[in-house]
């Protein structure tokens, strides 16, 4: 029986930090990784979103990222998966913001029991790497196998293919 694959990520377009400059990304560099590893899995993309979209100025959007951070907070969200139980390998993808995931990634994941799932994180960053996303996955979700995640440079996400299917490999899922 083949595992049911769900690559579940947040991502941010428009304004980023990319290669030491401020550009402007049609689609953000989480969501161009999510692509590649639902090509390589045959895995269900699922993009999480916030109902009160973060300020489109980079600078503003990394400070109401810190200040939630700080609070703790768990934004609203637009929508959830549904039938979790029928997914067993997750790959969670998000940016590295202030050394973890984005706030939105802890609300979406605490809403689910994730005991007995794989999951696999992914991050795109801009030198930080993982951070402490990995401990805070395990934190957040216990009962759960968190696998060694994959962190990708944002900047070279386009690049990254080879990188990415070398891990989907190492964790036997590439198809």
């Amino acid at each position: 029986m083949q595992n049911k694959i769900l690559i579940v990520y947040y991502s941010r377009k428009g304004e980023n930090y990319w290669n030491g400059e401020i550009k402007n990304l049609a689609k953000g560099n989480t969501e161009a990784a999510a692509e590649i590893i639902a090509e390589a899995t045959g895995g269900r993309l699922f993009e999480v979103e916030t109902v009160k979209p973060y300020p489109a100025d980079y600078y503003a959007c990394t400070e109401a990222a810190k200040k939630e951070l700080r609070d703790n907070a768990r934004p609203e969200l637009k929508s959830f998966v549904e039938n979790m139980d029928g997914y067993s390998d997750i790959f969670v993808g998000y940016p590295n913001w202030w050394g973890t995931m984005p706030m939105a990634m802890f609300a979406f994941l605490g809403r689910y029991d994730m005991s007995g799932k794989r999951i696999m994180p992914f991050c795109t960053n801009e030198g930080s790497g993982m951070g402490n996303s990995e401990r805070d996955l395990k934190k957040l979700c216990p009962g759960a196998k968190v696998e060694r995640g994959l962190a990708i440079h944002g900047a070279e996400v386009s690049s990254s293919r080879a990188k990415i299917e070398e891990w989907l490999k190492s964790l036997g899922e590439a198809r």
